[in-house]
């Protein structure tokens, strides 16, 4: 099976209107940039989106924010982005917020084929409304759902021809466990390799969780914040 596509923009071609995606990265860290740049030429709308944050304005999923593309978003942070905070005060977007341990814990059980499992995590909050409540050796917790999507965009320092992925350090964050977590997961990476060439203990995702695979075209390393002074 040839997994290689030759551009991000055939490889979200078939990613339609109204579509749920997840999308690694933490911040700008390890963001599939060009398949992000590449929904957007497309000009999606109504996609259903699944990312810790949206990232800033001009970048990342921001991008998408201000293409118009998104309806509904579930995430841990949003303080980054203004503009996520405007679409959701004007009832533009729905918005979905959970806790970061929460949804990282919801991402890998769906790829671990688990259906729910118990928190602690939110309990006496607004996060607990309409959830199932049980109590655990004295201690009460939330039953929380696997989190699932059609696919998954995600980023990877190096892979080879048959989908291995090898993550550099923070970079890693959310990515291999949404990249389990989809029926289609598509990975851009920064250097593509022929099989054989990842060292067999290096690599985090199994080319079986990914169904394509092309090497990025170009990358910004942008910084969210950058300070500097005096010593």
């Amino acid at each position: 099976m040839n997994k290689v596509f030759e551009s991000c923009d055939a490889a979200v071609a078939d990613i339609g209107d109204g579509a749920t995606v997840m999308l690694g990265g933490f911040g700008l860290c390890g963001i599939p940039e060009n398949l992000i740049a590449a929904l957007v030429r497309k000009g999606v709308r109504g996609l259903h989106t699944i990312s810790n944050d949206t990232a800033i304005a001009g970048a990342g999923m921001g991008l998408l924010l201000e293409a118009g593309a998104v309806a509904e978003h579930t995430a841990s942070y949003v303080g980054g982005n203004k503009l996520l905070a405007e679409l959701t005060f004007s009832g533009r977007i729905k918005l979905n917020l959970v806790p970061q341990g929460t949804l990282a814990e919801r991402i890998r059980a769906a790829g671990a084929g688990i259906p729910g499992f118990y928190t602690p995590t939110g309990v006496g909050t607004v996060v607990a409304e309409g959830k199932e409540v049980r109590e655990f050796d004295g201690r009460t917790y939330l039953l929380e759902q696997a989190l699932h999507a059609e696919f998954a965009l995600v980023k990877a320092w190096r892979g080879d021809r048959l989908g291995n992925l090898v993550y550099r350090k923070t970079a890693r964050n959310f990515n291999p466990d949404m990249a389990t977590a989809a029926v289609t997961t598509i990975a851009e990476v920064e250097e593509l390799l022929e099989p054989g060439a990842l060292d067999g203990d290096h690599i985090v995702t199994p080319g079986i969780f990914v169904k394509r695979i092309m090497r990025g075209e170009s990358y910004k390393r942008q910084f969210e914040r950058l300070r500097n002074r005096e010593v």
